[in-house]
């Protein structure tokens, strides 16, 4: 598991719940987005519980196409090893300035998303139950000082 050393948690988590994120199911593009139910998404893919997961740009520090393509290749091994469902999936800025291409995946275990998420070096993660609004679930301490969010848990 990676140390993560967050510049401004408050301000990377106001930038993943507002950003624009998407799902591929046979050729069909879906989007989701952080406090808000995903009904189409889970009317095409039945399932109890989701998760948004990358590999790229561990702790939202820019890394090169390779080294993130290489942690990509080692998180869908990680996948491939406990069998679990999943679709290419991406989160994007609303400005388009930032894109960041990732999985959705399908009943994963809350604690076992949160080790994979560590374990590639990620701040955040998207996960939510069937029906419920979708999630964001930073894996850093919340700031002192930053208000409560309905649709933000902090995960130390």
């Amino acid at each position: 598991m990676r140390e993560l050393q967050i510049v401004n948690a408050a301000e990377l988590a106001a930038a993943y719940a507002a950003a624009d994120y998407c799902v591929v199911l046979d050729g069909e593009t879906l989007p989701f987005r952080v406090g808000c139910p995903a009904a189409d998404l889970e009317a095409y893919w039945p399932a109890r519980r989701y998760l948004f997961i990358s590999a790229w740009n561990p702790a939202s520090e820019p890394r090169s196409d390779t080294a993130n393509a290489t942690a990509d290749s080692l998180l869908v091994g990680r996948l491939d090893e406990v069998g679990t469902a999943r679709h290419p999936a991406w989160a994007e800025a609303p400005g388009g300035d930032w894109r960041e291409p990732g999985w959705v995946l399908a009943d994963v275990e809350p604690d076992q998303c949160v080790r994979l998420a560590q374990e590639f070096g990620q701040a955040g993660v998207l996960a939510w139950e069937r029906g419920q609004p979708v999630r964001l679930r930073m894996l850093v301490a919340r700031p002192a000082g930053t208000d409560a969010d309905a649709c933000i848990d902090w995960v130390e």
